[in-house]
């Protein structure tokens, strides 16, 4: 890609679509209507540009946008459509700053549609890469956070109107508590917009590529569908990603707590070789896969669920009794592998002290 990027087309929109939601290793909200959204808004007229990460000057004022609160909550409630909109504007008037370009704060489900949206509505340019190269359920779990990003002036916007601006957060801990406190009172969905960022300070904390890889991937699995192909193998070598486990989901378990989705899945083995049993653990993402009891993927490495015969990546509030699943693991971006951003998104920062985080290698192996 070139340093003035590329116009985004609704053949990338969908494979965009596709490929967020796999990186989203179950979480980030369901893309699809987010799609539908931009599509509408593209076909308007609206041009949405996608620009890597070294086409703008340091001094250039970055807005990460996106979507906070429960996905299983956003299948039911659907958004007014400008919610991140308003959270950015809120953010620039603010910090009397004006963005130059945005950026997702993770590339995961939903929240990889957000600043395509919000670019659609605005007009500044989508930088391609994220801050966290997957899907987490905690503002302060984004490398921007990690590596020092200030928490305030950030924002909170339903889809009624309101808009709540933090003015003042004493760290990125106080920042998640009080957005989701508000978001659970909004309806447990919300746009969300963080303090202003410079763009040599994204350069560095920014994890690269990710909006192409998004939509590269996509476009492997609908070209393997369309000539026959075996889904998940082509899927493993577009993204040096692993089978670990094949079956049909036996049991899944939900709860709606503090505005996060928690449960597992359990799922029946289909393979000897593979093992009996396989449960995941569910914070709106994926977090561990056991084996027959024992941890084989663990946070932040990337666990996915994707249907057998198709590729189609599922989504946790998509989980359903029944459903035959290939479970893939991916091996997370170095910047989430440092000993600071482990305390931060690692196995006991999901209540997993005593799991000792093995990372996976290229080829899907756990070092």
């Amino acid at each position: 890609m070139s340093r003035e990027g590329y116009i985004l087309t609704e053949r990338d929109l969908r494979a965009l679509a596709i490929g967020a939601a796999l990186l989203g290793t179950g979480g980030g909200g369901n893309p699809y209507v987010g799609m539908l959204r931009t599509r509408t808004l593209m076909r308007a007229g609206a041009e949405v540009r996608i620009v890597p990460l070294d086409a703008l000057p340091d001094d250039v004022a970055v807005g990460v946008v996106g979507g906070i609160g429960a996905p299983v909550v956003g299948v039911e409630k659907f958004e007014e459509g400008a919610e991140c909109l308003r959270a950015l504007r809120a953010v620039e008037a603010a910090s009397r700053v004006t963005f130059g370009a945005l950026i997702s704060g993770e590339i995961g489900g939903a929240n990889s549609m957000e600043p395509v949206i919000t670019s659609a509505q605005s007009g500044l340019p989508v930088l391609d890469g994220d801050g966290m190269g997957r899907a987490f359920p905690e503002v302060q779990m984004s490398t921007f956070m990690i590596y020092g990003a200030r928490p305030a002036p950030s924002a909170v916007a339903d889809e009624k109107g309101n808009v709540v601006v933090y003015q003042q957060v004493l760290d990125m801990y106080w920042l998640e508590t009080l957005a989701r406190g508000t978001t659970v009172q909004m309806g447990a969905a919300a746009g969300f917009a963080i303090a202003p960022m410079r763009m040599d300070f994204v350069r560095r904390t920014a994890v690269p590529g990710t909006v192409t890889q998004a939509i590269a991937l996509g476009h492997t699995i609908l070209e393997a569908r369309a000539r026959r192909r075996d889904v998940i193998a082509e899927v493993c070598r577009a993204a040096n990603a692993r089978v670990f486990f094949t079956g049909k989901i036996v049991d899944v378990r939900r709860e709606l707590i503090g505005g996060f989705a928690r449960g597992k899945a359990v799922i029946a083995g289909a393979d000897a070789w593979a093992g009996a049993q396989a449960e995941i653990a569910i914070q709106n993402e994926n977090l561990v896969l056991w084996i027959d009891g024992e941890p084989a993927v663990i946070v932040p490495d990337l666990i996915m669920n994707l249907e057998r015969d198709t590729g189609e990546p599922i989504t946790t509030e998509m989980l359903r009794y029944g459903q035959r699943v290939a479970v893939i693991g991916l091996p997370a971006h170095d910047l989430l592998k440092t000993h600071a951003a482990l305390k931060v998104v690692g196995p006991a920062a999901f209540g997993y002290p005593d799991l000792v985080y093995r990372p996976l290698t290229a080829e899907g192996a756990a070092a």
